[in-house]
């Protein structure tokens, strides 16, 4: 499990086909605390870490991940937003995420607000429904509340803060993007369907 808040901003420096994808990202989180089999999330999708160096970790990327998240689009030079997982004790900045991402999201318009930046987003049809306003949703790994809803898109308000900690001072227009909906929506939704 984790929050949504991220913790660094990792570099992707290989990517090898070996029947599975295998990336390897660098990142300032202290390598020699991190154990073989741990999570983390990249870009909002949760990996097990299979290799570990000075200042890198490796994670194994099944096709069915591949084709579910953004992941097709990662190359190397490519930043991620990466969180380890929850601990029991830690702060819940955010709000629970699983790391298990719903669909791809695309960005359709960016425009800025003072020093924020609104971004809209158009997410799947079928996950649409799941959107609420003043709801959560994990974009890429970033806990983040939505603002306004139509349809099938959602804008949602990225202040400067998250633009520096995060990869969401990248934006561009046509983005794609990993959508993790809120697990409360989701069991609301399921328990409604059963009545």
């Amino acid at each position: 499990m984790f929050t949504g808040i991220v913790t660094d901003v990792g570099t992707i420096i290989e990517l090898e086909q070996q029947g599975d994808l295998r990336a390897r990202i660098q990142t300032v989180y202290d390598t020699s605390r991190i154990d073989m089999g741990a999570s983390i999330a990249s870009d909002g999708v949760c990996l097990t870490v299979v290799g570990l160096g000075p200042d890198w970790y490796d994670v194994q990327i099944s096709a069915e991940t591949v084709s579910k998240t953004n992941l097709a689009t990662w190359a190397v030079g490519k930043r991620v937003n990466l969180e380890r997982a929850l601990k029991v004790g830690d702060e819940l900045g955010g709000h629970i995420v699983s790391g298990h991402v719903d669909g791809v999201a695309e960005v359709v318009s960016l425009r800025d607000e003072g020093d924020s930046t609104r971004v809209t987003l158009r997410a799947p049809e079928a996950l649409a429904r799941f959107v609420a306003p003043k709801g959560s949703v994990a974009l890429n790994g970033t806990s983040l509340t939505v603002n306004e809803v139509e349809g099938c898109d959602f804008g949602i308000n990225f202040i400067p803060h998250t633009k520096e900690v995060t990869t969401w001072g990248d934006v561009r227009l046509g983005d794609r993007v990993n959508l993790e909906i809120d697990t409360l929506a989701r069991y609301v939704a399921r328990l409604q369907e059963m009545q």
